[in-house]
Formats: C-alpha cells, structure tokens, sequence
C-alpha cells in the first residue's frame, strides 16, 4: 500500500504536529523518503526502518541506531499520531507515516519538510535538490512559495537573513536543540560583520622603536562557529558529494534487506496455508 495520495482535505485539516526527538525525526523522516522513492517496500518493517535511519546518504547527522531505539521511536511516534502499525503482512508488522495530516501539508511540501527531517539545516539551493528527486521542483524561483507556506505553517524557520547562502531549517526540534542551533547560527553571521569593521577601521600609529628581532605571529585559532554561511554551505556540498560515493552500496544493502523479509513473509503464508 503506497501513501503518495494524500487524503482529501489533508492539507486544510489541522495539523497535530508538536516536537519530536531526533531519532523520532530520523524514523518519520525515513517513512515519507521511502514512500517516495521505493514505494514497493513501503509500508516499512523494522528492520528496513533501522537501515534507512542508518544509511550513509542523505543523512545529517550520521547514526548507528539499533532495532530497540527505532522500536521506542516508532511508539512515541504512535502515540502522537505521526505513524501507524500495519497489519496483514504475514509475520511482519509494518509501519506507515501520516505525516499529510499531522503536519498538515501537500505533496510538494511533504518532500520539502522529509529533507530537512533527514538533513536538518540547509541552503535553500541544498534544499531544492535534495527534495526534487522526490517531487518536480524546477528552481528556487518553483521553491520559494513553497517555503512561504511551510512558514505561515510555522514549520519552517529561517536561520540566516534571505540571499545568498540563506540556511533554514524545520521547526520539529526540542526546545533547546533549536535554541543552540539559532545561537551557532547567530555567531556566524556575526564574524562577517567583525571582519568588515576591522577592514574599514584606520590603521593605528605605532611609535617607531629601536630595531629588534620580528616577533613571531602567535598562531589565530579559527572558531568553527565562527565560519561563513557560505563555507558552511561549500563544507557540507563536499560531505554529500563523499557520502554520494556510498549510496550503491546502501541500496543494495537495503534490496538485501527486502528481500529477507519477502522471503519472511512467504514463509509466514506457507505456515498459514499449512504448506
């Protein structure tokens, strides 16, 4: 059963979405990427939810979560209304996401919001191609209303000023990772700002000295808050292009893994059928 056709009137409901942990991120997220891309092995087991949540690619931070971890999210997930349990696939229980009504979105923005899940914060060039190879999205010109609406949505929040190397990022988060994410975020759009006056600032007069030795420098430790959006942007264009290098690996691992639970699944009808 495939979850690309939102229900009717998913969009205009009122959404139910309230912070989430980051392994509860990472899980839901997997759902809706995975119902996207492979909609064949969607609904998801367990196990197929954990090799997601754990691949390489298209992942910020990296995790190595175990079956148990994923199990408590999927609960809390539950709980809340995000996902649901399916049942009828022999021994194996599914789960899907609801995430249409309980963020209250379209099709479009669901691609939008499962990037930043996986990813967190982005360039709004990131932004566009991680989510258009889940939903035609031409450019930014094409991304921009989208993003308004997710922003009237309060679901997403911008964390630089708009222009060039513009990073935002989801609303899901705890209180206090959002509060350190705004704060890392705030620091380096002020080192620019330092830099300039610095340059603009006269230069001082020194009085002249007898002639002695040059002082060595003393070394400047560079802050890696203190770096530009725009490094930061280069620094994680270099991570994806590295991690690309994994994801053959990664889907062949995750065909590997559906097909065990196939199998799993015509052995539980054999069980039944008494064969």
């Amino acid at each position: 059963m495939s979850d690309e056709t939102p229900t009717p009137g998913a969009a205009a409901a009122a959404p139910r979405w309230q912070p989430l942990s980051a392994i509860e991120r990472r899980v839901v997220g997997v759902l809706a990427e995975k119902a996207k891309t492979t909609p064949d092995a969607y609904p998801m087991s367990l196990n197929a939810i954990c090799t997601g949540c754990n691949q390489k690619s298209n992942r910020h931070p990296l995790m190595q979560l175990e079956p148990d971890d994923i199990e408590t999210a999927l609960d809390r997930l539950r709980q809340v209304g995000a996902v649901g349990m399916i049942e009828g696939y022999g021994r194996v229980t599914k789960y899907r996401h609801y995430l249409y009504e309980w963020l209250g979105v379209d099709k479009v923005e669901i691609a939008v919001m499962t990037e930043l899940l996986l990813r967190g914060a982005q360039t709004e060039g990131e932004l566009r191609g991680r989510a258009a190879r889940m939903e035609p999205i031409a450019d930014l010109t094409a991304l921009r209303p989208v993003l308004d609406s997710l922003r009237a949505k309060r679901l997403v929040i911008s964390l630089t000023p708009e222009g060039r190397g513009h990073v935002l990022t989801h609303a899901l988060y705890q209180p206090r990772e959002l509060e350190h994410l705004r704060a890392q975020y705030g620091a380096a759009r002020i080192a620019p700002a330092a830099d300039e006056e610095a340059e603009t600032r006269p230069p001082e007069r020194v009085p002249l000295r007898p002639a002695t030795a040059a002082p060595q420098p003393a070394a400047v430790p560079i802050s890696g808050g203190a770096a530009s959006p725009l490094i930061a942007e280069i620094r994680r264009e270099i991570q994806e292009l590295r991690t690309q290098l994994t994801q053959l690996q990664s889907d062949v691992h995750e065909l590997a893994t559906r097909q065990r639970e196939i199998d799993e699944e015509v052995r539980g009808l054999r069980d039944a059928l008494g064969g």
